[in-house]
């Protein structure tokens, strides 16, 4: 029995074969010859459009052809160099080609440098990551991958995201939450970040301010900015921030008195334990656990008050670190919140997990020049930070906190009506 046989095809052309032959010997060199082609084409039908057709006698031309020029364009991190026609027009001035405008100015340098910076690529190694047609032989002089030129770039480009992170509208954000924290970067620098949640759980870096301390000078012109960038002070909202005082005196003056501030409560359980012995760390933890677990907090207060009471004697500076600030380590449980979004809220993991990824990010920098070379570095970590958020886990959950914020807020502002009694 015989089976039909589908007969070979024809065989391929030379340019195809050729073409074959690219890819196989390097398809990035593939991609790069087929994109300046395509180039090519559409700067030629530009040149048409303004010129005419070539050895065309259109006397209502408004240019005509001027010869051609080697130009540079960004590719995967580095240049190469293109041929381009050059146009004059009837004035005798030099019209630029928008197709070859578009190309030139699209800054693909400067957004691959920064995002091999971000992972960790140093400036000395950027020539060896980026995909030239050359691979790994280094890169002739002018084309870019120099760590000079790496560094020029992502100086300008982080700087350049900065100004427009630093000026972001934030009155569209249904923030309910703000979280504090502080960065130190070396001996005498500190960066001061906040990072909010909106009303679906989605996660948004805001602001970011430098300092010598985590002080309330600083604290306030993060503050200011962020106000002033559209936060309503009106509106009320969860603070949650690291057990600085400094942080709560800021916050009351901006957003009054009746601001509802948490302070982190693993930041105050590892303060209480840096002073304790090592002996008396798994009861002492054991009750801080039960207490922030109450669902009513009255009882949590009583509590951490006997906890403080029996370490007083032996230990009273630890029962006093443990009395400080208790009413703003139990705001989730007197706001009465559901425990597993109070798990979420009770702590600055959010800001924290961010600090992490800033971490990573800036590992590389080994001397931190000046202030404004943090910030570039920061915020950029900040923007890295964001792309990789999650909704909060509780969101489900958070209407649950803003029909209590706004209760409190009710409660606190309003003042009740005197009676008065007239004579008869």
């Amino acid at each position: 029995m015989t089976r039909d046989i589908t007969p070979a095809g024809p065989p391929a052309t030379g340019a195809v074969d050729e073409a074959f032959a690219e890819v196989r010997a390097s398809f990035d060199r593939f991609c790069l010859a087929a994109g300046i082609e395509a180039l090519g084409t559409m700067m030629e039908a530009d040149v048409t459009a303004a010129c005419g057709p070539r050895h065309g006698r259109d006397a209502a031309r408004r240019a005509h052809r001027w010869g051609r020029a080697r130009g540079r364009i960004g590719f995967h991190g580095g240049k190469i160099e293109v041929e381009r026609p050059r146009v004059r027009g009837v004035d005798g001035r030099e019209i630029t080609i928008p197709s070859w405008e578009t190309a030139a100015e699209e800054d693909w340098l400067g957004r691959w440098a920064m995002n091999l910076m971000l992972i960790n690529v140093s400036t000395r190694r950027f020539g060896r990551a980026v995909r030239l047609p050359e691979g790994d032989v280094p890169a002739p002089p002018g084309s870019g991958v120099s760590k000079s030129a790496a560094s020029r770039r992502f100086v300008a480009l982080s700087a350049a995201r900065l100004a427009d992170f630093m000026a972001a509208e934030l009155s569209a954000l249904d923030l309910l939450v703000v979280q504090i924290d502080g960065l130190h970067l070396g001996d005498d620098l500190v960066l001061v970040a906040a990072i909010g949640v909106d009303g679906e759980g989605n996660k948004h870096p805001l602001a970011l301010v430098e300092g010598a301390t985590e002080n309330a000078a600083t604290v306030q012109a993060l503050l200011d900015n962020l106000v002033s960038r559209g936060l309503d002070p009106a509106v009320p909202r969860l603070f949650i921030v690291d057990g600085a005082k400094a942080l709560s005196k800021a916050i009351r003056r901006t957003f009054g008195s009746a601001a509802a501030i948490q302070r982190c409560q693993i930041h105050k359980a590892r303060n209480i334990m840096e002073r304790l012995p090592k002996e008396h760390h798994a009861a002492t933890r054991r009750v801080l656990r039960q207490a922030w677990e109450l669902d009513d907090a009255d009882k949590a207060e009583k509590l951490i008050r006997n906890l403080a009471r029996r370490l007083d004697q032996q230990w009273p500076g630890v029962a006093a670190s443990i009395l400080e600030g208790l009413d703003e380590i139990l705001t989730v449980v007197r706001l009465k919140l559901p425990k597993e979004l109070r798990r979420s809220l009770a702590c600055t993991n959010i800001a924290e997990n961010m600090m992490g990824t800033i971490r990573r990010v800036t590992r590389n920098v080994k001397r931190w020049r000046d202030a404004g070379m943090a910030l570039r570095w920061v915020a950029a970590g900040m923007i890295e930070a964001n792309k990789g958020f999650r909704r909060l886990k509780a969101h489900k959950q958070l209407s649950v906190l803003r029909a209590a914020l706004q209760a409190r807020h009710n409660r606190m502002t309003i003042k009740p009506v005197a009676h008065v009694t007239r004579a008869a």
